[in-house]
């Protein structure tokens, strides 16, 4: 057992256990073995998170920017150097193969150095008045409380992609990660606690969701909620949080279509499709979902693609060689089985994988691809989060930018073309928040992330990223003229 229930909630700098003793069991989805258990925090334990970072929040907001800095340059500094034991235990909870873990602890800690610089990158502004004997200035001010609902497809990058700009920008933190995986969060505030971050900046509850997550809405101390999920989840929080009118900063569903164009460089889009779609078992919200293809390169592609799907590797992530890990949990296995299913029944072809792989015991189902596909099909509509991927031939540019807007989605589009006019023409109609060309990993620290439509509210990144967290107060000012 990798943490015991005494030692995975933070409140007011002290790690405590659950006053009811009840904890939440953590397992291995590529084994389906139990590894862990945490405390499942009770109401009242929630709201004592909530009442320790709001008194440290004066106190933190009048820190100099200087100072808060220092301490996510030191937090970035630990995270570097422990670098592989994170990346271990983040496979372990969460199941993806350990590069790709070392890559997520890489651009978790990314965030902690963006947000160190872009704590001391927080101005205001003074305005010219149109009268005079006034001064006109806009203040940024912290807005108060955070707090921060991650996901368990990434872990620690989405721990570190909201506490990094909220504590950057002088607010204190209620962090709660998913049940399914609180142990990478758990790591990550230890390394906040050891570099000297002071009591009641940031306090971690683990349990119940929907527990917790009523203690957050309801909470006129919390001022902003920062949360990544499914969009049924986010409106739920959009609901919850309007009695107290709160900030809230969404990153929700996705359904990204990629579009090869005919004049593309296959064997690159067939490689960044392959990485897109089958990265994290398909258990990213900017994936691919839906490959849209010219007709006069689709068998081309295809066979491309199949070859990239061939040369992937099921099993458990800590193995050597082993590209593609397993789904997080029973629920995401289903939902793939359902989506391949009523699209077979449907009249569609597998041309690749198709079913459920036993493997070492966990949620495993084999990279699959799928033609022949109509738009009556659940896959074509519904968020798939797992590693499945339809073919859909096109015969114009404007057919395929029509289908690929048909979604209330508005998350991420990937484009392949070698014509810069067609590029930047598609782009601009593509109802997307992130469109990437050629190229289909878009995330990093020092640029926006978000959607459209019903794929969310705000921006995560860069240096929007930090204004999510600021509050600007307007001061006029009327003076005398000399």
């Amino acid at each position: 057992m990798l943490v015991g229930t005494k030692h995975g909630m933070y409140i007011n700098g002290e790690w405590l256990s659950a006053a009811t003793g009840e904890v939440i069991e953590v397992f291995n989805p590529a084994t389906r073995e139990k590894i862990a258990e945490v405390p499942s925090c009770s109401k009242e334990e929630a709201e004592l998170a909530v009442q320790s970072a709001q008194a440290a929040f004066e106190a933190w907001a009048n820190v100099t920017a200087r100072e808060r800095s220092s301490f996510l340059y030191k937090a970035y500094h630990k995270m570097i150097e422990r670098k592989e034991e994170l990346a271990r235990l983040l496979t372990m909870e969460q199941g993806k193969p350990l590069q790709e873990a070392r890559g997520e602890i890489e651009f978790a800690a990314s965030f902690l150095l963006w947000y160190a610089e872009e704590a001391n990158r927080v101005y205001g502004e003074m305005i010219p008045a149109a009268k005079k004997g006034k001064r006109l200035w806009v203040v940024p001010k912290p807005i108060g409380v955070v707090a921060a609902i991650t996901p368990w497809n990434f872990p620690s990058a989405m721990v570190t992609r909201k506490v990094a700009p909220a504590i950057a920008a002088g607010c204190t933190v209620v962090l709660k990660p998913a049940e399914q995986t609180p142990l990478s969060a758990i790591k990550i505030v230890r390394v906040f606690e050891e570099v000297g971050l002071p009591k009641g900046v940031i306090n971690l509850v683990t349990g119940d969701p929907v527990q917790i997550g009523k203690v957050l809405m309801e909470s006129s101390d919390v001022r902003s909620i920062t949360f990544t999920g499914s969009t049924e989840v986010g409106k739920l929080l959009m609901k919850g949080s309007a009695q107290n009118v709160k900030k809230l900063s969404l990153e929700l569903g996705g359904h990204a279509p990629l579009l090869v164009l005919d004049d593309a460089d296959l064997d690159l889009a067939a490689e960044q499709a392959a990485a897109s779609k089958y990265r994290n078992c398909g258990q990213t919200c900017i994936c691919t979902n839906r490959i849209f293809v010219h007709e006069n390169v689709k068998d081309t592609f295809t066979q491309k693609l199949q070859e990239k799907v061939r040369q992937l590797h099921l099993g458990n992530g800590l193995e050597e060689g082993v590209t593609i890990g397993p789904l997080i949990d029973k629920g995401g296995l289903e939902k793939v089985k359902r989506q391949v299913e009523d699209s077979v029944s449907k009249g569609a072809v597998v041309t690749a994988g198709g079913k459920e792989w036993n493997g070492p015991g966990g949620y495993y189902y084999e990279p699959t691809i799928l033609t022949n596909v109509s738009n009556d099909m659940k896959i074509m509509k519904e968020e798939t989060f797992g590693p499945v991927v339809p073919i859909v031939p096109f015969t114009s540019i404007d057919e395929a930018i029509k289908a690929a807007n048909d979604t209330d989605y508005g998350l991420a589009a990937f484009l392949f073309t070698n014509d810069l006019s067609k590029a930047i023409n598609i782009m601009e109609k593509l109802e997307y928040g992130i469109i990437g060309i050629n190229d289909v990993f878009p995330g990093t620290a020092e640029a926006p992330f978000g959607g459209m439509k019903e794929s969310g509210l705000g921006r995560e990144g860069g240096h929007e990223g930090i204004q999510e967290f600021i509050e600007m107060k307007y001061v006029s000012l009327a003076i005398k003229e000399l």
